[in-house]
């Protein structure tokens, strides 16, 4: 088969495992792809000026049915407002531009003007207030977009907490309302610029840095991850070869824009290939009223595919029997380890497949897509061209040792245009990229478990720090979680390694009912130990909860739920000594740490005896 066989006008597609190498065929350097996000939303706004770029729900009190919509014209016209914004409120050629913003028009607007005269830097708003202030001071930001007291008075007021915080020069700009005294306003200024270019003859080129983003974090400060505008670029093109960009496509955007999924899979892949993307606005996912109507929107605005985690799946409406959806082709589902049960669900009522994929934001986005004409079982999708996947066996510094052969599970490592130069580090001469300790001889080690098959097939078990260690024997805590799935009353499930005096830690599961079940913890406890994938992977404990800690972007927090079994054990502690206290359990440089204040007096040591038992670290206030 030749690169030949499955193409739209110049557009390479991946359908069969054979594409794949015939696309390689042509180098990289070979396909004339933009210099820089900002030439890759110029070329399409110059051939596409009246081409529908994004539809805005959820915005400025209009219903869904009718949502603004911004032509690529208009969207190329606000990008070069805001990047001339940023340099007249007095950011550097090449500074940083922060933003605190929730989806909208603006801070597509933002965001993209920002890499057209320096570097994007959007922020999670909900993160910690050190956490964000030691972001900011890391990366260097000159300016920080925000929504305005009239729009967000509590987030207004976080931001100017933040900013206080920050050494240097550094503006605070509202966005949607007026600021009051303690910032600059953006809308009417921006509104000022000249839209029909930008005011400087600075053009990004491809190695310069166009954005920070910051990894999820499940312990710490969140580390920052630098992209410069070819991998973006880079990544804009390759998922267009998955077809999900064709010309009649239409995209449904509800992750936040400080996810590089919602960069990219409905953001710069869209806008290389022309693409329409429809917007759910500031809450995305969350919002509930929207959420309500998703198949209607999906039938209005004829959505042909849209991106999320296994959560946002999991929590879809139930399809109205009068709704047409036949523009719909695929749901697209990464960043977490996909359930059976929420596969299967999915694809019975929307008629469409799931389409799994792979990626983190060290690789940019995306590592590898199923391709749709050869899904296989198992597996999270094949490896995008001019990536390289691999599994290899590390030593316990985490560096790698040797390869798998293929089929073997191992780490996973990436080389090829998606891998980033390095964690954002402070240096001498400002803060700069840093590859070691993660980055060896261009491989990227993902701290992600899995293997590789022959044809580059990509199988994702879990995460290298999810694993559960019972006395030395490792413990993938998916299989367990899929038992668990396997009871019609379980509509979600998680399992977590609890600490445990004999064998160092043991498996718990944590489950949530679905609606109107009724299940006590003895007997889901039976199910799991009688459908574990082996006896030291049965759950020592089933705990039923209402909901799972998840991040905004929809993935279960694990740390949350270690610290739930452990303030559970210091409490049987407490229980067992005939003590009364308050217990507080957080976590400390990637471990738990309890803090016990008695209440009722007694004496202290048999409870500290107790706890010394256990890994957690610990300590007890008489």
């Amino acid at each position: 088969m030749t690169a030949a066989a499955h193409t739209q006008g110049d557009r390479p597609l991946i359908l069969r495992p054979e594409d794949l190498p015939a696309v390689e065929a042509v180098p990289l350097d070979e396909r004339d792809l933009p210099a820089s996000t900002y030439e890759l939303l110029h070329r399409t706004a110059t051939a596409h000026p009246g081409r529908p770029a994004l539809y805005l729900l959820g915005e400025g009190g209009l219903p869904w049915r009718e949502a603004a919509c911004w032509t690529y014209g208009t969207l190329l016209e606000r990008v070069h407002q805001a990047a001339n914004a940023f340099l007249a409120l007095g950011v550097p050629e090449g500074g940083v531009v922060a933003s605190m913003l929730p989806n909208s028009g603006a801070a597509y607007a933002a965001l993209l003007g920002a890499q057209a005269v320096g570097i994007a830097a959007p922020v999670n708003p909900m993160l910690a207030e050190d956490h964000l202030a030691d972001i900011l001071g890391l990366t260097g930001a000159r300016l920080l977009l925000a929504p305005g007291p009239g729009v967000s008075p509590e987030l207004w007021a976080k931001a100017r907490r933040v900013a206080a915080r920050l050494p240097g020069p550094l503006v605070l700009a509202a966005v949607g309302s007026p600021p009051d005294a303690g910032g600059a306003a953006f809308d009417a200024p921006a509104a000022r610029q000249p839209s029909g270019g930008l005011r400087t003859a600075r053009r990004p080129r491809p190695d310069d840095l166009a954005a920070y983003f910051h990894t999820g974090g499940t312990t710490g400060v969140p580390k920052v991850a630098p992209h410069t505008h070819a991998m973006e670029v880079y990544m804009a093109w390759a998922l267009g070869c998955s077809g999900a960009y064709l010309d009649d496509s239409v995209v449904l955007s509800g992750l936040p824009l400080f996810h590089v999924n919602a960069v990219h899979v409905t953001g710069l892949g869209p806008f290389l290939h022309g693409t329409p993307v429809v917007s759910l606005g500031p809450l995305g996912y969350r919002d509930k009223a929207l959420m309500a109507d998703f198949w209607r929107i999906i039938e209005h605005y004829k959505v042909t595919s849209f991106s999320g985690v296994p959560t946002v799946y999991s929590a879809l409406p139930e399809v109205p029997e009068d709704a047409d959806i036949s523009s719909l082709r695929a749901g697209a589902v990464g960043a977490a380890p996909l359930p059976r049960k929420v596969r299967r669900a999915f694809e019975e009522a929307a008629k469409v497949p799931m389409l799994e994929g792979y990626g983190l934001t060290e690789a940019t986005c995306a590592t590898a897509a199923t391709p749709a004409l050869a899904p296989r079982a198992g597996s999270v999708g094949l490896r995008l061209p001019y990536q390289q996947v691999k599994a290899v066996m590390v030593d316990a510094a985490e560096r790698p040792l040797t390869d798998c052969p293929p089929g073997r599970t191992g780490v996973l490592a990436i080389k090829g245009p998606s891998v980033f130069p390095g964690y954002l580090r402070p240096g001498p001469d400002g803060p700069a990229p840093d590859p070691s300790g993660k980055v060896f001889d261009g491989w990227l080690l993902t701290g992600d478990l899995g293997r590789v098959d022959a044809d580059g097939y990509v199988y994702l078990t879990g995460r290298a720090k999810d694993l559960i260690i019972r006395g030395g024997h490792n413990i993938d805590p998916l299989p367990i979680e899929e038992c668990l799935l396997g009871r019609p009353d379980v509509d979600a499930a998680a399992v977590v390694g609890a600490p445990d005096p004999h064998s160092g830690e043991v498996p718990v599961a944590y489950v949530v009912l679905s609606p109107g079940a009724r299940a006590e913890e003895a007997e889901l406890l039976a199910w799991a130990r009688a459908h574990a994938p082996e006896p030291a992977a049965a759950p020592k404990a089933v705990h039923v909860v209402d909901s799972l800690p998840a991040t905004l972007v929809g993935k279960v927090f694990k740390p949350a739920l270690v610290e739930d079994a452990v303030r559970r054990l210091v409490r049987a502690a407490l229980d067992a000594a005939g003590l009364t206290g308050h217990v507080e359990v957080e976590t400390r440089d990637g471990r738990p740490h309890a803090s016990v204040r008695l209440t009722g007096g007694g004496d202290p040591g048999a409870l500290t005896a107790d706890l010394d038992r256990y890994a957690f670290t610990h300590e007890v206030i008489a």
